[in-house]
């Protein structure tokens, strides 16, 4: 089989790390293309991948609509050379599109509600829509299919993942030091718009709180005040999920990012609003999934909120152990999402359609 996947995120190289190599185990072809956003191209580096890269992030809403035919036209001449069988992307529009155009299949994976324009750009050109089934929004049920877990789970298992303590001391942490990771992203994503997070004017006195219990680094997409700097994170992008794994609290604007430390049992604070001052979490499956049944994750629509009950965290010497036996719980209910997708599109469409039968 030949297959065709594009990452537009540096998350998605995660997510498809561990099926991409099991694939070529298996002695299917694939091909990689790569828009050039933050680590994204780094990452495939580090892991050894090959890949095409297929142009910039574009951050201006006027900068991505022209974009979308220059990608469109960049995967279709590099689609028609290598000649997939099958074109996979993560809510991705570009090759839901470039399928339909050689008349092949595409199979879009998803874990975001309420994203609009992104999702009118790619599911009606989709042959099959994944997602976990905590997902919210109604998808047409004659593409939906659906597995129980998250995106994360397909690099955060324990079948994959393996925390390495050699990751504290690359990053000047000491072992059994309390820290706390705290996230800023650029919102110059499609789903980010007419969303918020941190007020640039309560960054310093946020920060000042959380120091009180560890020493706080910050990972950010966006330029940050120059008294902050000095708390900026300098790692390696692949070491990340260590870090999060050791921390003793994560708590910031990074959606993937809490999930991911909900996952590894780090306690996870997401702050992120709607212009209306509701809590974006309110609307995401998997955000409320793993706060109402898990108790792993917590949302607020601003800062304060959420420093308060990361301080009530901070504040109770237990609740690393606490999130740890909770992390057990959610791993018994959940799959191997990489499993699970290595089967699925090593059987299509035979799978899909037998999923189909099974859910009727």
């Amino acid at each position: 089989m030949r297959i065709l996947i594009d990452i537009g995120h540096p998350a998605q190289v995660h997510f498809y790390k561990h099926f991409i190599n099991t694939m070529i185990k298996q002695g299917h072809s694939l091909k990689l293309t790569a828009r050039n956003k933050e680590v994204t191209h780094a990452l495939l580096t580090a892991y050894g991948f090959e890949y095409s890269n297929r142009g910039d992030l574009q951050e201006s809403m006027l900068g991505k609509a022209r974009g979308i035919l220059s990608v469109d036209h960049s995967i279709y001449s590099i689609a028609r050379q290598f000649r997939p069988d099958i074109l996979i992307g993560f809510h991705n529009p570009y090759i839901a599109h470039v399928a339909k155009i050689i008349g092949k299949p595409s199979i879009i994976f998803t874990d975001t509600e309420r994203v609009g324009i992104a999702s009118w750009l790619t599911f009606p050109f989709a042959d099959v829509i994944c997602t976990p089934s905590c997902f919210q929004d109604k998808i047409d049920p004659r593409k939906h299919v659906t597995f129980n877990g998250y995106k994360e789970l397909a690099y955060l298992h324990p079948h994959y993942f393996k925390p390495d303590p050699a990751v504290l001391d690359r990053a000047g942490i000491e072992q059994n030091e309390k820290f706390i990771i705290v996230r800023f992203i650029s919102w110059a994503a499609c789903h980010d718009v007419n969303l918020h997070g941190i007020s640039s004017e309560g960054i310093d006195e946020f920060i000042r709180n959380l120091e009180r219990f560890g020493k706080v680094v910050i990972t950010s997409e966006r330029p940050l005040p120059g008294k902050l700097e000095k708390y900026r994170m300098s790692i390696n992008p692949e070491d990340l999920h260590t870090l999060l794994h050791y921390a003793s609290l994560y708590i910031g604007e990074g959606g993937t990012m809490a999930t991911e430390a909900a996952i590894l049992g780090t306690p996870a604070i997401h702050i992120e609003s709607t212009t209306e001052g509701v809590a974006s979490g309110s609307f995401s499956g998997n955000y409320r999934e793993l706060r109402d049944k898990y108790n792993l994750l917590y949302f607020y629509p601003d800062e304060k909120s959420a420093l308060a009950k990361a301080i009530e965290i901070l504040e109770n010497p237990d609740s690393k152990n606490e999130w740890q036996k909770k992390r057990e719980r959610l791993l018994a209910d959940k799959i191997d999402v990489t499993g699970w997708m290595t089967d699925f599109i090593e059987k299509y469409p035979d799978s899909f359609f037998e999923l189909k039968r099974s859910h009727v």
